[in-house]
């Protein structure tokens, strides 16, 4: 018999299955970071020919958006269903039911391909939709079938990798590693398991290190230089938070109730004509681009990158259109994620917020009003906070922005009670079929 590992080697080193586990996850990571570039490359050079088409005339997205959004309807009413929205939910709901139907009917490779494809389909035509909440659905699903393909079948291994290949995803998306641990502490799991600590952190360490090798050390929206002094400075966290919490409350709220079916006409319209709907959406954002201009399709990422840097490009307008453009894009049901617009509505906001107190620097207002107005949408401040750190580099802002987002998740909370992936999440559980009842045993 062979002797147990458990007691031949010493402790620290862990047993053989502990060393398989985290070479699964470790390679694991590397995937879902490989799978990151290859979708934000996809994204962009989707985005980009949109982007040709509308400064050719920006009258083609009446046609394209429209049609586009038609077709990813259509595309995902069967077997694709599970890559429609953000994908967060997905997750969340997966690491919440231990199913294993469940977790394979939204997280397998069919569905972890379509929502990479899908995504970057609806960026061609113009969507207002980020590509943050989806890679955190390919990561996961990446990991999770990794992680079965090397034995881990239990439900509570499964749901290690299920965590890490989302931390990866958001790590490896944003290129902000952190921020991946503190996604997966706050949003994904409301727990964490001191055991799988250090093993969680090392997979998005290397999900990091890959997307910083091919991808070069950068900033998303580059170094902010930007201080906000005592006084009026601290006003801007006041109504930054308030407004930002309360406006992304109110986004939330919005997309919860169209969800739900409500008001009873959008209900009907959405689930008798699907198709239909999507393609009116895609008319609506059509329209707002028309009126607008090109910053009401795509993620908004150069605008806010833009208002961030202090550019004056941007009009007052862009962060209620934005906010209009995202609203019409989510509710169509079509695949996409919201971390992007929502920080270019938060960007926005700050925009708009920074007239109003003269003398405060522009630049740190507008990262203010990101970072509230996306934990008014995710009611999640901790990730809103250490996101909005990482992507532009501002930790003399560091105590700002903990009162700001603070500020804006209490706000966010008096408009929508649930935070809206949890919502989303709940409704995806409660709509699972209801087990078979298991029939007595005849007496004899």
């Amino acid at each position: 018999m062979d002797p147990d590992t458990s007691h031949s080697r010493p402790r620290w080193l862990g047993s053989r299955q502990q060393w398989l586990e985290r070479l699964a996850l470790w390679g694991g990571a590397v995937a879902v970071a490989l799978a990151a570039i290859v979708f934000a490359k996809a994204s962009d050079a989707a985005f980009a020919v949109f982007r040709r088409a509308h400064d050719a005339s920006p009258w083609w997205p009446l046609l394209l958006t429209p049609a586009l959004f038609a077709l990813l309807a259509w595309l995902t009413q069967g077997l694709l269903r599970p890559t429609r929205g953000s994908g967060i939910p997905q997750v969340i709901a997966a690491l919440d039911t231990p199913d294993r139907a469940f977790r394979k009917q939204n997280l397998s490779l069919p569905v972890s391909l379509g929502k990479l494809g899908l995504t970057v389909l609806a960026l061609l035509g113009g969507a207002s939709v980020g590509r943050e909440g989806p890679t955190v659905h390919i990561g996961a699903s990446l990991m999770y079938m990794i992680g079965r393909a090397f034995g881990f079948r239990d439900p509570r291994q499964a749901t290690h990798f299920l965590l890490a290949g989302g931390a990866a995803g958001i790590a490896a998306a944003f290129n902000t590693p952190l921020a991946g641990v503190v996604f997966a502490i706050e949003e994904l799991s409301g727990r964490f398991e001191h055991r799988f600590s250090g093993t969680l952190l090392t997979a998005v360490i290397v999900a990091g290190v890959v997307s910083l090798g091919l991808l070069g050390n950068y900033t998303y929206f580059g170094r902010v230089s930007a201080t906000l002094p005592l006084g009026m400075g601290w006003l801007a966290v006041l109504l930054c938070g308030l407004v930002g919490g309360l406006a992304g409350g109110f986004f939330s709220r919005l997309v919860l109730a169209a969800v739900d079916g409500r008001p009873r006409w959008l209900g009907r319209s959405r689930s008798a004509h699907p198709v239909l709907f999507a393609g009116a959406c895609g008319l609506a954002l059509a329209v707002l681009g028309l009126v607008f201009g090109l910053g009401a399709f795509g993620t908004g990422y150069e605008q806010a990158r833009e208002l961030v840097q202090g550019g004056g490009g941007v009009g007052h307008s862009f962060g209620a259109m934005k906010f209009a453009a995202n609203l019409v894009s989510y509710v169509a049901g079509i695949p996409g994620g919201l971390f992007s617009p929502a920080l270019a509505v938060g960007a926005g906001i700050g925009h708009n917020l920074a007239v109003l107190l003269p003398g405060v620097d522009p630049a740190a207002v507008v990262v203010l009003g990101m970072c509230a107005y996306l934990t008014g949408v995710t009611q999640a401040p901790l990730t809103s906070a250490v996101i909005s750190l990482e992507l532009t580099d501002t930790s003399d802002m560091l105590l700002p922005i903990l009162a700001a987002v603070l500020l804006a998740r209490v706000a966010s909370s008096w408009v929508c009670h649930v935070p809206i992936y949890r919502a989303l999440a709940e409704r995806l559980t409660a709509a699972m079929p209801a087990p078979a009842p298991t029939t007595a045993a005849p007496g004899p």
